[in-house]
């Protein structure tokens, strides 16, 4: 009876609001846990309080820990719930354990429906206030983030803070260039298709919300996924998926042909073009055409992937054409699709040194890829990130480079096995990494292979967004004085994750359950210290682009604490501590002076203090002296570094983005609101960009290699023993 009169009051209230709020409010479909969901958390449940690496009891005490999750899992930035919300939810605290063992999800689906619906109003409310005019000669702020805030007290502060939230909307876009007719055209359609997004979310995407709460809080790697996420994660895992070739992206409710795939069905079929319509998809010739207009994108894409050589047919609506335009059916069969773009690729940049040309391999390395299930089974080509590196080497040797540079930027690793293998390319037999179990019990991984593919000078560069089996790699590389670690310090995350399948575990026919990627060890440097929490600290420092606080593993507020252990039996094979001071005084003399690495420093620090602010100023004017300063600065980089290119040529061709290109003004677009040929063209230009940190991680190797050619003292501490030049 309560719940129905707060439903009462709120109608009433927002009426004068207009009709279409409440309607779009009053459609929202009630979601309800499934049972074989219930069956799944029980499952869930007692393997992780039986077999996780950090043992928690699913008690009251958890519970209330879950509830903090959930809370922020659902509004982390606190735009959605009022207190009044918060305090209804009170009684919960300590029940989201009994939902669980209980098998009874009542009570977190009626907190995930409480939110949808609370979203539903918010951006409803958002659109009525489009009808208004805003005041940005009034010196009002709008706050950028809210995480750290505190609930809203009231309807009336929460209606302020999305008043705000769309004047800064509406502001970013008439700073753009924008009409106030177009304007409102643009962010209408926006608020309304979040409101569509969130009438086609299903029982399962609460159900996954929920369970990661309870896993996160534990300890924030172990996660649940569903049949589909788990799906795709083995597909992220493989580097290979059985469907079309064709990239896919929802645009005005489309699913619209982002890329094609080279070598896949719908390229070598020369049918399909980037910009094209998905509207339907029929399986085999003549079968039933399903619509897929206004579907989910993972929905439509789980119509198109299928068994390898069947046929799926697709009702096109051509790129150039208008909606009621004539479509065309085009035919495919499925082919396993290799997805190249995700593997390591590598480059040879050359550094101009005087009269000395050297020649420095690179190669990036986006994840630790491993078709696990293609190994199990024997078959000799399994995808493998070791087998590719090691090709790559292979054809850098050919290449004449003297040194490589392996790019961990960003990889947030994979395979343990990959991890240990990829170091074995680089030092002959030994101990790459300790593993402690939940029991205490203490396992090295070590590379059993004679040999190595690459003996001459190394670097690894990493950053923040290297974790995990990336972190495995360099602290193995840094701890046998193979190679130089150059970059920010890294992720922090030391722990092992182990993949369960809860079908396999059930026994059930089709997946239902889902997996669990679970905690259940901790991984040890050979030296006995740790990466967790603490990152691997590269040789030479870069500035720091990522925000520790909010970034990494010390941004948990229950991650696993730093320990140490037992040095494992090995034996450095290199000692770069003579070799470092040398490699940082010439470093430190090169930025200097590079401009382009000066710049960066520069922007980096800019975006710093306006995050500390963490608010922008919705008065126009200010705002447009803020931007007119911003473009001001960029100009007078870029006058700086083409001088400075005139004067010494620009021996990569490469240059940063201009700053009166357009590409780094504000647009106040969203990304699927931007015409797709004018975006690729953006991203192609991005990706072209001159790569300031990796082009001075080149010059910090290639110094390496002339200081090692010219000190054979150096060069015998090094890698005593052994050939550092190629021939």
């Amino acid at each position: 009876m309560k719940q129905k009169l707060l439903w009462l009051i709120f109608v009433l209230i927002t009426a004068a609001q207009g009709a279409s709020l409440a309607a779009e409010t009053s459609s929202l479909p009630e979601l309800k846990p499934a049972k074989h969901e219930a069956q799944a958390a029980h499952l869930a449940a007692e393997l992780l309080t039986r077999f996780h690496y950090k043992k928690v009891p699913l008690d009251d005490a958890l519970s209330e820990r879950i509830f903090d999750q959930y809370l922020k899992s659902l509004d982390a930035e606190k735009l959605f719930f009022v207190q009044a919300d918060i305090d209804r939810f009170a009684g919960y605290r300590t029940k989201l354990d009994d939902a669980i063992l209980q098998e009874d999800l009542t009570i977190p689906f009626a907190m995930f429906n409480l939110y949808e619906q609370r979203v539903v109003e918010r951006f409803a409310y958002a659109r009525t206030l489009l009808q208004g005019r805003f005041d940005f000669q009034a010196n009002e702020s709008f706050q950028i983030t809210r995480d750290k805030e505190a609930w809203p007290k009231t309807e009336a502060e929460m209606r302020d803070l999305w008043r705000r939230r769309v004047k800064n909307d509406w502001l970013r876009l008439k700073l753009a260039g924008k009409d106030d007719k177009n304007t409102a055209e643009v962010l209408d359609k926006r608020y309304g298709n979040f409101l569509k997004r969130i009438g086609r979310i299903k029982s399962t995407d609460a159900f996954q919300t929920y369970m990661n709460a309870y896993t996160m809080a534990i300890e924030p790697h172990t996660n649940y996924m569903g049949p589909r996420a788990a799906e795709d994660f083995d597909i992220s895992m493989r580097l290979s998926l059985v469907g079309i070739g064709a990239v896919l992206a929802e645009i005005d409710e489309f699913t619209t042909i982002r890329e094609l795939v080279a070598g896949g069905p719908a390229s070598l079929s020369e049918k399909l073009k980037i910009g094209d319509r998905i509207v339907g998809v029929a399986q085999g010739e003549g079968g039933p055409m399903t619509d897929v207009m206004g579907w989910r994108l993972d929905d439509t894409v789980a119509l198109i992937r299928g068994t390898a050589d069947t046929v799926v047919q697709l009702d096109v609506l051509p790129a150039e054409a208008g909606p009621d335009a004539k479509h065309k059916l085009v035919s495919l069969v499925r082919k396993k699709i290799s997805l190249e773009e995700q593997a390591a690729k590598k480059s040879v940049q050359t550094i101009v040194d005087g009269k000395t040309t050297r020649r420095i391999g690179v190669i990036a390395v986006p994840t630790f890829y491993e078709d696990f299930a293609a190994r199990q089974k024997g078959l000799a080509d399994f995808k493998s990130a070791t087998r590719d590196v090691a090709r790559l080497l292979g054809e850098l040797r050919k290449e004449k480079v003297e040194s490589v540079l392996i790019d961990l930027r960003n990889n947030g690793g994979g395979s343990l096995t990959e991890a240990i293998e990829l170091t074995g390319l680089f030092i002959d037999k030994g101990p790459v990494v300790q593993q402690r179990g939940a029991g205490g019990e203490i396992t090295v991984g070590s590379d059993t292979q004679a040999g190595v593919a690459w003996d001459g000078p190394l670097g690894v560069l990493i950053n923040r967004g290297s974790a995990s089996a990336s972190e495995i790699f360099a602290a193995a590389i840094q701890d046998y004085g193979r190679g130089l670690i150059i970059g920010e310090p890294s992720f922090g995350k030391g722990t092992v994750q182990s993949m369960i399948s809860l079908d396999q575990i059930a026994r059930n026919d089709k997946p239902r359950f889902g997996e669990l990627k679970m905690t259940v060890a901790q991984f040890f440097r050979i030296n006995g210290g740790t990466t967790q929490l603490r990152g691997v600290t590269p040789d030479i420092l870069f500035p720091a682009m990522a925000d520790a606080e909010n970034f990494g593993e010390s941004s948990f507020g229950n991650a696993l604490p730093w320990v140490q252990i037992k040095a494992a039996d090995y034996a450095p094979v290199g000692d770069l501590k003579g070799l470092l001071p040398v490699l940082l005084t010439m470093h430190q003399a090169r930025v200097k002076k590079d401009l382009d690495f000066q710049s960066l420093q520069e922007e980096i620090a800019e975006f710093k203090l306006q995050r500390k602010k963490n608010q922008v100023s919705l008065n126009e004017t200010a705002r447009r002296e803020e931007r007119d300063t911003q473009d001001a600065r960029l100009k007078l980089r870029e006058a700086r570094r083409d001088a400075d290119k005139g004067a010494a040529g620009d021996a990569d061709g490469k240059g940063p983005l201009r700053a009166n290109s357009g590409s780094r003004r504000d647009d106040g677009l969203q990304a699927d609101e931007r015409n797709l040929t004018n975006e690729l063209a953006a991203e192609k230009a991005r990706k072209n960009a001159k790569d300031v940190l990796l082009n001075e991680a080149v010059h910090i190797l290639s110094d390496g290699v002339a200081v090692l050619k010219t000190s054979a003292s150096l060069a015998a501490r090094a890698r005593p023993g052994s050939l550092l030049m190629p021939d």
